[in-house]
């Protein structure tokens, strides 16, 4: 179908010239062909088709799988220390492609990368920006990946036009409770549907792949984009509604208390190395959605090190604390201890002392849980009182 053809748009390396000076993009509108998948492999049935990232053999075992964790906690490890260099795209991918046991084809995700770029600088080429600061070819850029990601484009060839549809948000098991895989960038891409911590990694990656820098930032339950330009200074910006938010907005949630902004947990840019830290914690909340109660080893040992890095970052924090709870659990049940003589064994004691301190200092850091109800009904009032909260000085582009 149409749809499927533009999709993935594998011939977007013709892109170049082949745009007129009229409004809409111009493209070649190739024979149609069937959706090249992130894996490679043999034809999928309809149902996979549709997530195109689901492997089609059946699990390896769990050594194997599990050495898929290893070496792209190997990896992401080499990053936070220097061995390596940053790469927020490889981290990514290697996160997600070790929850599908290495089932995912790397070159293949970066051509789809680069072929959403292409779209991006026809965008550009297209469009005009009402901006007219020094730093406009930077604006140019962040203003198309923003236009992508949440406005319909007009893709057309002689007298005929295409809507090429925005991703949008999916209210589905928006937190990944129920199928993690609902957090990946590779789901985002594939099903044109993602939540808020698919759509700014996307973000993230198509600037950076565009040369220009993304800046990561948190709220509770969320992550949003912070930029900067000459004209405006720092602003917000929000994918799953397609809005330039004020940070009354952030604060309108109830849940992000002052120590919170004081230290740094909530509204604040992450850096590059801290972004990364964000990935390795998703590796290790991946690793334990498959492995459960045999995952408490590797789960403490990356949180460990995204804290080495990143110390006040609350969602590690928040998972070495449940992880040490899990391990108090464990123990107990093995030698038949009730729960409450946790402080009179040598093993569980540790681990209660060790629990104990982590939720302290996430208290005292100024976290405080926010329920998914509570966070669905915030998302909304972005749309319901856009113009309440909408920052009114930051545009996007306007048609020549």
């Amino acid at each position: 179908m149409i749809r499927n053809t533009i999709f993935f748009i594998t011939t977007l390396i013709l892109l170049t010239g082949c745009y007129s000076s009229n409004k809409h993009i111009r493209l070649i509108r190739m024979p149609k062909k069937e959706v090249e998948p992130i894996v490679r492999r043999k034809p999928l049935e309809q149902k996979e088709k549709d997530t195109l990232i689901r492997p089609k053999k059946e699990i390896p075992p769990i050594d194997t799988s599990i050495k898929y964790y290893e070496e792209a906690f190997k990896e992401m490890k080499s990053m936070l220390n220097g061995t390596n260099e940053l790469s927020f795209i490889r981290a990514v991918f290697i996160t997600e492609n070790a929850y599908w046991n290495n089932e995912l084809d790397y070159k293949l995700f970066c051509k789809q990368i680069k072929d959403l770029t292409h779209l991006c600088n026809a965008i550009i080429r297209s469009r005009e920006l009402l901006y007219n600061g020094e730093d406009k070819v930077s604006v140019q850029k962040h203003a198309s990946v923003f236009s992508l990601l949440t406005d319909t484009l007009k893709l057309g060839y002689k007298k005929e036009v295409i809507d090429y549809p925005p991703f949008t948000y999916d209210f589905d098991d928006f937190s990944g409770s129920k199928d993690w895989s609902k957090m990946f960038v590779t789901k985002l891409i594939s099903s044109r549907s993602g939540n808020c911590h698919s759509l700014p990694f996307l973000y993230k990656i198509l600037i950076e792949e565009l040369g220009e820098d993304a800046f990561l930032a948190l709220a509770p339950n969320h992550i949003y984009i912070k930029l900067y330009n000459k004209q405006n200074g720092w602003y917000n910006t929000e994918l799953t509604s397609g809005v330039f938010p004020i940070d009354a907005w952030l604060m309108a949630s109830g849940y992000i208390h002052t120590d919170a902004i004081r230290n740094g947990i909530y509204m604040d840019t992450l850096s590059n190395k801290q972004s990364i830290a964000v990935c390795l914690t998703d590796l290790a909340q991946g690793y334990s959605k498959k492995y459960g109660a045999d995952s408490t080893a590797y789960i403490l040992k990356s949180c460990n090190t995204v804290l080495n890095y990143f110390p006040n970052y609350i969602n590690a924090l928040l998972l070495r604390a449940e992880t040490y709870k899990k391990v108090i659990e464990l123990s107990l049940n093995a030698y038949h201890i009730p729960y409450e003589q946790v402080q009179n064994h040598p093993t569980t004691k540790v681990f209660f002392e060790l629990m104990q301190r982590d939720f302290i200092t996430i208290h005292q850091l100024g976290y405080r849980k926010m329920p998914d109800s509570m966070y669905l009904e915030w998302l909304l009032t972005l749309k319901e009182e856009k113009n309440k909260y909408q920052n009114k000085k930051i545009t996007t582009f306007n048609h020549r």
